[in-house]
């Protein structure tokens, strides 16, 4: 089998384009990409879209999408090309109906004639007898009357592939060395009724023409990779391939109940994090850790970093359980790595309509500016600075019922008619002069300046965490504050 040896290293990304991209279907993406940049080789990226109902050129454009916003480059692929095009599988039909051919010319394959009633029964009859219940070979060695006699009967055959009656055995490149004996791995079909190819075929038979040396994949297709082996070495004695790749396989990403993540469980979709704002790079950190860790004790660093380190070998074969917790505080560590004017041009699309609840001539682009280094330290996810800054925007704040209730003590209207006296008076060029005007509204009421701050919070935010509130003041300017400090004590009064 192939080895990683500089530049020769070809892997290859072939999802389907059926709906959203489903995180563990990024990391596989992830794993492939890096592995190809670290040993300088080249990243295959191809369209397994031979299923036309569910198929869609909508998911195919969203790939792509994905794929870029991601960062992921690809040497060969949609949109580049490269010398194994097409890639799309749904071009690709005559290639694998002439493979097809070849394998049934020399013995490697064989019509199964074998209705999906007469295989139900067999099976049955097999556990029943507590024999291995996959396919019995039926049609393996049938005579020129009995193909006749079923022709006559109008079935239309599938072809099966015909494995070798003995053990396959490959060392995965994530397990180690994995024997899979022949009772376990029956005949299997490779062309439908129809003449459609499947993906048992398709699959192998692209990766060998496009010379692909290592088949980095997830956990769910091990099954299939005897079959594959053995199909590598008939297409290598018919002239098709050159060799069989390295196999490595992918843990199981877990969700909530260690149950595999599925793309019905809302975590799973990549979308979800696109529009909550994650950045990539903080994304990609946290799914190289489902199964693999650049150290023992850092869990963040940059992608070129994991790149410069990244070894499939190292990938630990464990489930790996997916935390969305940890997932955005590694995310809000990506975010305070950021340059401050790159964090604000991140933030814009949360800056602006559908997003934003504010008219768009209300936005400020001068105050923006000045909170940006402020807000940078805060945020998990960039949709959060929507929150964050709509009280600069709107003309009055929108207050949280809960917040106003927790914030709004017995007492509260006396410390905010201490406070509007002290702020006016304060220098509003100084966000210290303003915090030395709360400090002795607080100090008058008995109260330190966490419990003083909070009424004037949330009268002038309308919540009771956000911003560093006597920089948001100085922002926010004189006028507006006190004059929302007043409407403040007007509904207390009230």
């Amino acid at each position: 089998m192939a080895s990683a040896s500089g530049s020769s290293v070809r892997v290859r990304f072939c999802p389907s384009p059926t709906g959203n991209p489903h995180v563990g279907l990024v990391r596989t993406a992830l794993f492939n990409w890096a592995f190809a940049k670290h040993h300088g080789g080249t990243l295959v990226f191809r369209i397994e879209d031979t299923d036309a109902a569910r198929d869609s050129e909508e998911s195919y454009n969203q790939l792509l999408d994905s794929m870029r916003w991601l960062g992921f480059d690809w040497d060969e692929g949609p949109e580049v090309g490269g010398p194994h095009a097409p890639y799309r599988q749904s071009q690709r039909m005559d290639i694998y109906k002439d493979v097809a051919r070849k394998l049934l010319d020399g013995g490697h394959a064989y019509h199964c004639y074998c209705s999906q009633e007469e295989l139900d029964t067999r099976r049955e009859a097999a556990r029943a007898a507590g024999r291995p219940s996959g396919y019995d070979g039926h049609c393996r060695e049938l005579t020129a009357a009995q193909v006749e006699e079923y022709k006559a009967q109008g079935r239309e055959p599938i072809v099966r592939f015909r494995m070798p009656d003995e053990p396959i055995t490959f060392t995965d490149l994530v397990r180690g060395e994995i024997t899979y004996l022949p009772e376990n791995v029956p005949d299997y079909g490779i062309v439908r009724a129809n003449g459609a190819p499947l993906y048992t075929l398709v699959n192998p038979v692209d990766d060998a023409l496009m010379e692909i040396t290592h088949v980095l994949r997830g956990e769910d297709l091990l099954s299939s990779t005897p079959r594959q082996i053995a199909l590598y070495k008939a297409l290598i004695e018919l002239g098709v391939a050159k060799e069989i790749p390295a196999f490595g396989h992918l843990p199981y990403v877990m969700g909530e109940g260690n149950k595999k993540l599925s793309k019905r469980d809302p975590q799973s979709s990549l979308n979800l994090y696109r529009e909550r704002g994650f950045l990539p790079e903080g994304l990609l950190n946290y799914l190289s850790l489902l199964g693999w860790s650049l150290s023992a004790d850092q869990d963040v660093f940059s992608i070129d970093e994991m790149v410069a380190a990244f070894d499939v070998t190292d990938v630990n074969p464990n489930p790996a359980r997916f935390d969305l917790k940890k997932c955005e505080a590694i995310n809000a560590d990506h975010i305070r790595m950021l340059d401050v004017k790159d964090f604000a041009e991140r933030c814009r699309p949360w800056l602006q309509a559908p997003h934003a609840p504010w008219a768009p001539e209300a936005f400020d682009e001068t105050k923006w500016q000045a909170v940006a280094p402020h807000a940078q330290t805060r945020l998990k996810v960039l949709s959060e600075i929507t929150d964050n800054v709509d009280f600069l925007f709107l003309p009055e704040p929108v207050f949280d019922e809960a917040s106003w209730n927790k914030a709004m003590k017995e007492g509260s209207d006396a410390l905010l008619r201490t406070a509007r006296e002290n702020l006016e008076a304060a220098d509003w060029t100084s966000a210290e002069s303003l915090k030395e005007a709360v400090l002795a509204a607080g100090e008058a009421h008995g109260l330190k300046l966490g419990k003083a701050q909070a009424p004037v919070r949330v009268a002038v935010t309308g919540r009771t965490v956000g911003l560093p509130l006597f920089e948001s003041l100085e922002v926010l300017g004189k006028e507006k504050s006190l004059a929302r400090i007043d409407a403040a004590l007007a509904r207390l009064v009230g």
